[in-house]
């Protein structure tokens, strides 16, 4: 099992800088989501699931759609 260190030093306004072993990156998390230079990560509206992609924005919009109807869906 491997060690894993992970620390977010908040900014304001979403954005914060998140510390590890592979070093130091920007990110902005918004209520769909969290974006950095490795890739993003949506929320599904599942406790404890999310989606996490490193490539394609379009792949991005499709999933932030799709987790847009889960929660109207959810809400009717």
């Amino acid at each position: 099992m491997g060690f894993r260190f992970q620390k977010r030093i908040k900014l304001g306004g979403g954005l914060g800088l998140n510390i590890s072993k592979s070093g130091i990156s920007p990110s902005l998390r918004t209520k769909m989501g969290t974006f950095s230079k490795s890739g993003y990560s949506v929320k599904t509206g599942i406790s404890g699931v999310r989606y996490q992609n490193s490539g394609c924005l379009l792949l991005f919009a499709f999933a932030g759609i799709t987790t847009f109807l889960i929660f109207t869906l959810k809400h009717i």
